[in-house]
Order: C-alpha cells, then structure tokens, then sequence
C-alpha cells in the first residue's frame, strides 16, 4: 500500500504548524520552500486540510496558515482522511464460478481486520508527537 505524496506533504505541513510560533500564521510560500514545493501544489494540500477543519487560512499580508485544533488532538489518520479521503483499501471484487461469494469474502475479512489495526494505529499517533521529537533532537544538536 502507498500513500500518495499529497499526504506525505500534508503531514509535514502539519509537523511544521506545530512547531510555528503559537498565534502566528505562516504562509504558504515558507511552507512550501522548508519542503522544496512549489506554492501553488501545496496550495491544493492545504485547501484539503482547510476543509477538513484541521488548519486555517487568514488573508492578508500576515496571513498564512494555523491549526485550528490543538496539535495533540490531531492524528495521522485524520490528516490521512483529509487528503485521501475514508475509503478501504482493499475490496472483494472476485466473481468466479467456482467461488461464492461468501467464500471470496473470507480475503477482503482478513485484508478489513488489518486496515482496521492499520487505523487504529495511526488514530493514536499524533502530529504533537512528532513535532516533539523533532523539537528534542533540534535542541541537542545545537553547539
């Protein structure tokens, strides 16, 4: 399984939100340049997490964007969700003559069973968790 790029990116963004100064928006233009984007690509993502009421965009010169949410209320799954949408990613399309379908479903039971420990992995992790990490690691690098 493969998730697409969009939400490799919108991940990031996220991570890059929460370690934003608390209160202040940050624009496009400097998200897309700490992850070698163009603007107008990541201007599609961001759209994405705009409507899914994760972030926020305000207009003008100090404009940019925010989380909307506090970053330990947000999960990689609901970022997953905002760009990918809720769909499974396996279903049972086998029709075969020697197979019921019943028969048949018993691969799709087994592939649900694991997109649903799959989820519930991803639900519990967090972008603060990340932006965490990453905070640490900066503050040990530094000399």
């Amino acid at each position: 399984m493969k998730y697409s790029k969009a939400t490799n990116y919108a991940l990031h963004t996220m991570v890059l939100l929460t370690l934003a100064q608390k209160g202040k928006a940050v624009g496009v233009e400097q998200l897309a340049t700490a992850q070698n984007l163009s603007a107008t690509y990541l201007s599609k993502i961001l759209t994405k997490l705009v409507k899914a009421g994760l972030i926020e965009s305000a207009p003008g010169v100090k404009g940019g964007y925010s989380l909307v949410k506090r970053s330990s209320e947000v999960s990689f799954l609901d970022v997953i969700y905002a760009i990918e949408g809720n769909t499974t990613l396996f279903s049972c399309s086998l029709e075969h003559e020697t197979w019921s379908r019943n028969e048949a479903c018993l691969i799709e039971n087994v592939m649900i069973e694991a997109e649903t420990k799959m989820k519930d992995e991803l639900s519990k992790k967090t972008i603060v968790d990340i932006a965490k990490k990453i905070a640490a690691q900066k503050k040990h690098c530094v000399t």
